[in-house]
C-alpha cells in the first residue's frame, strides 16, 4: 500500500480512483466492510482503491478540550488498513485551518480536482466538512454533479448495537475485552517502548517485568490482564498489569507485562501488547509475598486462557 502524507504530496494521478473517508479509528468490523467495498469496487473497474483520513484525529484540533484518546495511532491505523490490501492511503494533516474547509470546496477541489473520483463509498451517517455540514445526502447531489458514483455503507451491528469507535472505547474503559475484542474483529493492542522501571518486580517479587513508556493509544481499565505480546518478531503468552502497585504504597500508574518463557533484556524493544481478558482488579496486599502468591494464580489462570487462543495477525 502507498501511503501518502499530505495533500501536497499528492502528486501523480491515479486510474479509476474509488475513495472512502474517515477517521478509520481502531479499523475495527464497521470500517473494514467499507474498505472491502471499496477494494472490491475497484478491482471490479480495474481502479485505484484510495483511503482518505485524518491525522491528528479531528477531535483533538476542534474539540480538545474533551480529550479524546485514539484507538490507533497514525502508524497503526495505516498499517491495519494495508492489511485489507487498499491501494492508497491519503493522510490529510488537520489542524485549524483545514477544519475550516467547506464540504463543497473539498468535494470540488480535493474529490474531484486533486483525484478525478471515479466512485466514492462511505459509512451510513458520515459527515464531513466545517462544522460537518457535509451529508450522505449533499454527497450524493455532488455526485450527480460531478459524475462520480456514490454508495452508502450500512452499519454493521453485534448484540443490536452499531459498531463505532466510541463504543469500543466505552468497553475497553470498563475493561470489557469479550465487546471491545468482538466490536474491533481482533483483540486490542496496545504498543510502546520497554523502558527501565523501578526493579521490584525481579529484586521482591523474583519476577521480572518488562514496563512500558506512556502509549499513546487509549489503556483499558486498570487491572490484572491475560495477554498475547509480540516482541522480537514472536508471539508470547504473558500477564499485564496497569496500574499503581498499591502494596508499595502510592506510586504513578505504571503499565507492566510479565512475558512467559521470554530470556533476554527487552529495554530499549518495542512491544505489542494484546489484550484478551481481564483477571481482576488491583488490590493492596499484608505483604509482598501474598502478591507473589496471588501472581502466581494469576498466572496459572492466564496460561489456562491464553492456551485456547491463537492470534489472527491479518485482523
Amino acid at each position: 500500500m502507498e501511503v501518502i502524507r499530505g495533500l501536497d504530496n499528492l502528486v501523480k494521478k491515479y486510474p479509476v480512483p474509488v475513495v472512502t473517508l474517515g477517521n478509520f479509528d481502531g479499523v475495527h468490523t464497521g470500517h473494514r466492510r467499507i474498505l472491502e467495498r471499496v477494494k472490491e469496487a475497484a478491482q471490479k473497474s480495474n481502479g485505484t482503491s484510495i483511503v482518505i483520513t485524518f491525522d491528528p484525529h479531528p477531535l483533538k484540533i476542534v474539540n480538545p478540550q474533551k480529550g479524546v484518546k485514539i484507538l490507533t495511532p497514525f502508524d497503526i491505523k495505516a498499517e491495519l488498513i494495508g492489511r485489507v490490501g487498499v491501494d492508497v492511503l491519503l493522510c490529510i494533516d488537520f489542524n485549524k485551518r483545514f477544519s475550516k474547509t467547506e464540504p463543497d470546496y473539498f468535494v470540488e477541489n480535493v474529490l474531484v480536482g486533486l483525484l478525478n473520483v471515479s466512485h466514492v463509498i462511505v459509512g451510513h451517517n458520515y459527515r464531513f466538512g466545517k462544522g460537518k455540514k457535509g451529508t450522505t445526502d449533499s454527497l450524493r447531489r455532488r455526485g450527480k454533479k460531478y459524475r462520480f458514483k456514490f454508495q452508502v455503507v450500512r452499519n454493521v451491528k453485534r448484540d443490536r448495537a452499531v459498531i463505532s469507535s466510541s463504543l469500543i472505547r466505552h468497553h475497553l474503559l470498563k475493561g470489557d475485552m469479550a465487546h471491545a475484542t468482538c466490536y474491533l474483529g481482533r483483540p486490542y493492542f496496545i504498543q510502546s517502548e520497554i523502558i527501565t522501571g523501578t526493579g521490584r518486580g525481579k529484586s521482591i517479587l523474583q519476577i521480572p517485568t518488562a514496563n512500558l513508556s506512556l502509549p499513546d493509544e487509549l489503556v483499558p481499565r486498570g487491572g490484572v490482564y491475560a495477554v498475547k505480546v509480540q516482541i522480537d518478531g514472536r508471539i508470547y503468552d504473558g500477564a499485564a498489569n496497569i496500574g499503581s502497585n498499591p502494596t508499595f504504597g502510592e506510586n504513578p500508574t505504571s503499565y507492566e507485562v510479565h512475558v512467559f518463557n521470554y530470556d533476554g533484556n527487552a529495554v530499549g524493544k518495542t512491544m505489542r501488547v494484546h489484550f484478551i481478558e481481564r483477571l481482576r482488579d488491583e488490590k493492596v496486599f499484608p505483604n509482598p509475598d501474598a502478591l507473589r502468591e496471588q501472581i502466581m494464580t494469576d498466572f496459572k489462570r492466564a496460561t489456562d486462557i491464553l492456551k485456547k487462543v491463537t492470534l489472527d495477525q491479518s485482523l
